[in-house]
This record gives C-alpha cells, structure tokens and sequence, in this order.
C-alpha cells in the first residue's frame, strides 16, 4: 500500500525513514515536479512483480512455440530491401 508521496527533495532528506517503511511492507511514491516517477517498495513485493513478468514472458514464448521463424539472414534481407542476394546499398 502506498502511503506517502515525497518529493525529490523530501527524498532526499528522509532516505533512511523511506528504507525502514519498505522493510515494514509500506511503499513510497517519489515525484518529480509533482508528478509521480519512482516508488521504493518492499523487496518482496518487487520479486513478486519480477517473476510474474517472467511467467507472462515465459507463457508468451511457449504460445509461439513451433511456428515458424526466420534465420538473421532472411530478417536482415527484408529489412535493408536486399534483393537477388545483392546489397541494394551504393
């Protein structure tokens, strides 16, 4: 749950107080100009969002299993607009 939203300066001044918040399980928003741009949050709770992209990634790969794929050769040939095996590039 996030509980405090401090600014960079107000980051700054309270860095220990901030550290001891995540290590209880609380999270912190810093802003920047008012607007939100980080959070420090409890190290398990980063972990927990680590491995669930790793899980969504790992389902990702395993849905495009066996559909066919193409060598760096032909990639690269599609993209440069090579043509006949000759470099259209002068």
């Amino acid at each position: 749950m996030v509980t405090d939203h401090l600014s960079m300066r107000e980051t700054r001044a309270r860095l220990p107080e901030i550290l001891n918040r995540a290590e209880s399980g609380e999270a912190t928003v810093i802003t920047r100009n008012g607007k939100p741009v980080a959070a420090v949050i409890p190290l398990d709770e980063y972990s927990a969002l680590e491995e669930a992209a790793d899980e969504r990634l790992a389902r990702e790969a395993l849905r495009h299993l066996g559909e066919p794929t193409s060598s760096m050769a032909e990639v690269l040939t599609e993209v440069f607009g090579e043509q006949d095996g000759k470099n259209n590039c002068t």
